[in-house]
């Protein structure tokens, strides 16, 4: 026969904390009571009984100058303003999670909200939780709940706040907030089923499953004991279940080849062990003690100690942690993380171990306070100074600007950034990597200071040594490159072309004729550029941006010959004439005597850089590739044709040296006027 002891089997660390606040009035000698059962086990209460703590059932049945324990299980608000109006001493002894369940109702009453109660409703612990609210519904289970919304649709619209007696089963737990889910449309959802509970009834059915008998030690009155049972009874062919170890009949067990051992959260220790030493001669093989397993429950907690629980519940303010203690563990929200957009429910879940940082034990409540926060900061100091050690390359976001530099955060560190570190140009405010992601290299770390420097700089120097080397490794002429407009002057662009800067010239800027680079491009752009030449011993680089394979003069002679008129723009006035523009890299020139029909000083005079004027296309040297064009030409054109439209077709004038008339033979002179 094999004996095994469920885990988390026995007193829940609020149980716990009750019975041992109850002995430590004893111990003090003080006139104390308790108000009502402290915990459902009558070994227990009888025990307290006899170390002269009595119990009363009713706040005015308390002695005169006698101390009250409150029962784990709470009590409503109307019992405490009582007792303080009375006077009395108040030992509160409800457990830590039931006391949230109070403030989560509490709280619900202030804002307005309809406080929904799923439990038993005959239950201490219940009927204190609806203490704590005047609109409270209490609800047995799924098809309760289900009535309270079919018999009064408009419960469906009202804002309802959900909550489960810390004892309650998890299946029933969740087909009730399926349902409202489903059902209601203003619903707040907290799982306020104990951590401790899911752990012992999942242990319990465990359990029961590889067994052949299952021992439920409980007194009668305890709801959690009896779920246990319940549960075992669905997976185990056998259930006995007891209160005492008297009660318990070894022959019925034989033949039995393995037996499990589960308890209730009001049953003690000693119980336990008595059900063991009952059987102890029967049992042939123990795979782990009593003892070691029930140490295990009752661990202490210090300030500043690394802990690992499983999250048991979520919040919007709290993340509840069992840590399989007697302490009841709690994360407040502003403790989980530093980032105000995250979503609680992406960073933990239900059922999940998480491991955090102590930072406050509360022996009196039963409660510690618990940080992750700052478990990773310390976790993020060891990873900073070991970055600073190994010379390694870390991530962080500018979080704000400081005097002489910038913070960055890495991982809830403060590093400080000079604004030489920065690699921001001097003009360039440092407001502009507010927000963004950067890569630094931490250089000093001092813990006693709390003080963190780091240089952005240095990375991206590193970084664009790194691509000019593979640059000038790769580099021929003729390559294209993605680059950015780094800088500009009056004779080209300098352009970053992946760690190494290269100069486009003016002239290769564009097919047309332009005065300044910021004509075609301006910082910052992204542009595509081809290398033309290099040197790399002087590091020097000539780039192209004009497409070379585009001839302008091919396109030129394409669309326009001699005789043609063109649209052409003026580009830039010589004494001799002017250039103009006929297509992107072809420049006719307009002589001064071609630029008009009457003389004249300079081609300013009838001229200006940027105009468009119409001229003939008078001459075309193929060899040269010379254009020569006239607007003169096409004046003259025009005049001719305006003569010839006013004298008729058949009427040819000229005009000879001595400035008298002439008229073709066969045709008559005009009348003299």
């Amino acid at each position: 026969m094999s004996l095994r002891l469920a885990e988390h089997a026995g007193f829940c660390y609020g149980v716990k904390r009750a019975v041992e606040l109850a002995e430590q009035a004893a111990a003090s000698g003080k006139k104390c009571v308790m108000l009502g059962h402290l915990i459902h086990n009558d070994s227990v209460i009888a025990r307290l009984e006899a170390m002269g703590i009595s119990s009363v059932e009713r706040p005015g049945d308390v002695p005169e100058g006698a101390a009250v324990i409150i029962r784990s299980h709470g009590e409503p608000r109307a019992v405490f303003e009582l007792l303080e109006s009375r006077g009395a001493e108040i030992l509160d002894a409800t457990c830590p999670n039931v006391s949230q369940i109070h403030k989560i109702v509490a709280e619900a009453e202030q804002n307005g909200r309809q406080s929904v109660i799923i439990g038993s409703p005959e239950h201490p612990e219940v009927r204190a939780i609806a203490g704590w609210c005047r609109r409270g519904v209490v609800l047995a289970d799924c098809e309760a709940l289900e009535r309270w919304l079919d018999e009064e649709p408009e419960n469906c619209a009202k804002p309802i706040t959900m909550v489960s007696q810390t004892t309650s089963t998890r299946a029933d737990w969740d087909l009730c907030v399926e349902k409202a889910k489903k059902e209601c449309t203003n619903l707040k959802v907290f799982d306020t089923i104990c951590g401790a509970t899911c752990k012992r009834q999942r242990a319990a059915q465990a359990l029961a499953a590889e067994s052949d008998a299952m021992i439920v030690i409980g007194d009668r009155k305890s709801a959690n004991t009896k779920h246990l049972a319940e549960l075992c009874r669905a997976l185990c062919p056998m259930v006995i279940w007891i209160e005492r170890g008297a009660e318990l009949e070894p022959s019925n067990l034989y033949g039995k080849a393995s037996i499990g051992i589960t308890a209730g959260a009001s049953t003690p220790g000693w119980i336990i062990k008595e059900v063991y030493d009952k059987m102890s001669d029967e049992i042939m093989e123990i795979e782990e003690s009593f003892a070691e397993l029930l140490e295990k429950s009752f661990k202490t907690l210090n300030t500043g100690e690394k802990v690992t629980g499983v999250v048991t519940g979520i919040t919007p303010t709290e993340i509840y942690v069992d840590l399989g203690t007697k302490h009841a563990g709690y994360i407040p929200v502003s403790e989980l993380t530093d980032d105000p957009t995250v979503k609680v429910e992406d960073l933990v879940k239900v059922g999940e171990e998480i491991e955090t940082y102590v930072m406050r034990v509360n022996d009196q409540e039963g409660v510690v306070t618990l940080s992750k926060k700052r478990l990773d900061t310390v976790k993020s100091w060891d990873d900073v100074a070991q970055a600073c050690e190994d010379h390694t390359t870390v991530e962080g976001v500018v979080t704000e600007e400081n005097k002489g530099g910038v913070v960055v955060s890495i991982k809830g560190v403060r590093v400080f950034v000079p604004a030489s570190q920065t690699g921001l140009p001097r003009e360039t405010p440092m407001s502009e990597l507010l927000k963004h992601k950067v890569r630094l290299r931490i250089t000093e770390v001092n813990r006693a200071r709390r003080r963190v420097v780091g240089s952005i700089r240095a990375v991206a120097n590193e970084e664009r040594a790194e691509k000019a080397a593979a640059v000038w490794e790769g580099i021929e002429e003729g390559k294209k490159y993605d680059g950015v407009v780094k800088s500009l002057t009056s004779y080209g662009a300098f352009v970053d072309i992946g760690g190494v800067d290269g100069m486009v010239h003016i002239s290769e800027l564009s097919w047309s004729r332009i005065k300044h680079p910021s004509e075609v491009v301006k910082t910052g752009d992204a542009v595509q550029v081809y290398v033309i030449s290099f040197d790399k011993e002087k590091k020097k680089i000539s780039l192209g941006m004009k497409d070379r394979g585009q001839d302008p003069w091919a396109v030129f002679t394409d669309k326009y010959g001699v005789g043609d008129t063109a649209s052409v723009k003026v580009v830039k006035l010589m004494t001799f004439g002017a250039f103009a523009e006929i297509v992107p890299g072809v420049d006719g020139l307009i002589h001064i005597s071609q630029i008009a029909d009457h003389r004249i000083d300079k081609p300013g005079d009838a001229l200006s850089e940027g105009e468009m004027v119409d001229v003939k296309i008078t001459d075309i040297d193929m060899d040269r590739k010379k254009v020569s064009l006239s607007i003169r030409a096409l004046l003259e054109d025009a005049q001719r044709s305006d003569a010839g439209e006013d004298s008729g077709e058949d009427t040819l004038v000229a005009t000879s040296e001595g400035g008298h008339t002439e008229v073709a033979p066969g045709f008559e002179s005009a009348p003299e006027e």
